[in-house]
């Protein structure tokens, strides 16, 4: 038994007799599971074996697509390959943003610095393009949920706001990580794609796929992807599937 559910079997099977193909995943969440210190998520034991081998079949892309900046998921994830590295919600493809935007970073940083201030476990994340507010480490429910409703009311009306699972990043540009997804299909021009997302910002990716997209979301909550699996042992369970099958 793959540990998969029936319907998503069967769609990975018909998925696989396709190519070109994009595989196409979140980090946090979904290939590691989620830490209250981001420099903790490690990928989950055999993550890194799945990856390789579906790189190692012709006609296969797998992209990491995230959040954090490709500097820092390259380093946090170690993980090595032919991957494409997409960051910063699909900003920085398999490399750095330029350095133009660094200096409104850093006013956006100062901005978001008082709604953290004194309240034990908030903190703010500098990302290549954006600043995260994270709440996680805040033992008060109602007062970190506080913390992201003052920072979403600090910034300029103008700026993305991308809540997910206790933060609230704020970006510079309008990228996101559906766009990211319709833009590697385009480079590969892949016949089929799939993507795993458990947070709010892979919704977009779930929604620029559908309704031909092979999606899968990661845990509770609702969602437009068209599956579902528990947790990251689940993702992991798709990933060896798929690699069975294109095997």
């Amino acid at each position: 038994m793959s540990g998969v559910p029936a319907d998503l079997d069967a769609a990975l099977t018909a998925f696989a007799a396709r190519r070109p193909l994009l595989v196409a995943s979140d980090y946090d969440g979904v290939l590691a599971r989620l830490r209250d210190e981001p420099s903790a998520a490690v990928p989950e034991p055999g993550v890194a074996e799945a990856l390789a081998r579906l790189t190692g079949v012709p006609g296969v892309t797998v992209a990491l697509v995230s959040g954090r900046g490709v500097a820092d998921l390259q380093e946090t994830s170690g993980l090595s390959g032919p991957f494409r590295w997409v960051g910063s919600h699909g900003e920085e493809f398999d490399g750095p943003l330029a350095e133009e935007l660094a200096g409104r970073r850093d006013e956006l940083a100062a901005v978001l610095a008082p709604a953290v201030a004194d309240v034990p476990g908030a903190r703010l994340e500098i990302k290549p393009a954006s600043v995260a507010v994270h709440v996680r480490q805040v033992e008060d429910r109602a007062l970190g949920a506080a913390v992201l409703e003052r920072a979403g009311a600090l910034v300029d009306s103008s700026l993305t706001l991308k809540p997910g699972k206790d933060v609230l990043e704020v970006t510079l540009t309008e990228a996101d990580k559906g766009t990211a997804v319709r833009r590697l299909m385009a480079e590969l021009d892949a016949a089929a794609a799939m993507y795993l997302g458990d947070d709010v910002t892979d919704e977009d990716a779930f929604r620029a796929l559908a309704p031909e997209g092979l999606t899968v979301k990661i845990g509770d909550g609702a969602t437009d992807a068209r599956h579902r699996v528990a947790d990251p042992a689940g993702a992991l369970a798709v990933l060896r599937r798929l690699g069975d099958l294109l095997a």
